[in-house]
């Protein structure tokens, strides 16, 4: 079964929102493994929009101590240092945290979102380097990436253990044509291809980007597919329904 690693960005951007402790983050970690989860998956930013250091020690020693089973996913840039704003830079959080895989991201805190993958096609020496003293630390390593054969295979090349698909594109194709639309189905044979062309090249599959109830169910036929990392929608479903049986809805499909 898919691995369902949860995003808790959004219950931190709106406990920032007042300054306060609630909703609290930790207590939001215990609901969604409470209701299956299998990881719990942050993205702390260098201008501390939403996940914050604190909370990245916080989430770390919580799973030690209560939920050793379930893996920690910490993603962000590698490239984004310490600033004066406390924010320890992503080398530090990963050193400190140890986290069961880091997802790297090309990034910048000018985007709203992560919005493309890693262009690898001129090999780049400094990333090798830090996926290298990542799994040094103990991380298996990620690297956020468009559905692309030649990036993929040169993901392979710089040594990571995964991909994550960056899966934005097929999600606004869904939102504009429908799922059953030509267009949706031709999105979905393009990860489709993209996944089992890293499978075939050892790398592990992980998807995500606008993954919803309504796309999830095509992207769940990709055979290879190991975890998908799902946060802003699936917390604007439990304001509907509860984060518990939001997640145990997403749970749902993936099995």
């Amino acid at each position: 079964m898919t691995v369902l690693s949860v995003n808790l960005n959004k219950i931190a951007v709106l406990r920032n929102s007042r300054e306060g402790h609630r909703p609290d983050v930790l207590e939001a970690a215990r609901t969604v493994l409470r209701a299956g989860a299998g990881g719990i998956t942050v993205h702390p930013r260098s201008d501390q929009r939403h996940i914050r250091p604190a909370d990245v020690a916080n989430l770390a020693g919580l799973l030690a101590a209560e939920y050793p089973q379930i893996e920690f996913n910490i993603e962000g840039n590698p490239n984004a240092g310490a600033q004066d704003n406390g924010y320890p830079g992503f080398d530090s959080l990963i050193e400190q945290a140890r986290p069961a895989q880091a997802t790297l991201v090309p990034d910048s805190d000018d985007q709203l979102t992560s919005d493309h993958g890693w262009d690898l096609l001129t090999f780049n020496d400094g990333l090798a380097e830090q996926i290298s003293r990542y799994q040094g630390w103990g991380a298996r390593v990620s690297l956020f990436i468009d559905p692309v054969a030649q990036q993929i295979t040169q993901a392979k090349a710089h040594g990571a253990d995964r991909i994550e698909l960056y899966t934005g594109p097929f999600a606004e194709t869904v939102w504009a044509h429908g799922i059953e639309h030509p267009a949706s189905q031709e999105s979905y044979q393009t990860y489709l291809a993209a996944a089992e062309h890293a499978s075939q090249l050892g790398l592990g599959v992980n998807a995500g980007h606008d993954l919803d109830l309504i796309n999830l169910p095509l992207f769940t036929r990709i055979p290879v597919l190991d975890e998908v990392s799902i946060g802003h929608a699936l917390i604007a479903d439990a304001l509907d329904m509860g984060l518990q049986a939001s997640v145990r809805a997403y749970l749902q499909l993936l099995a």
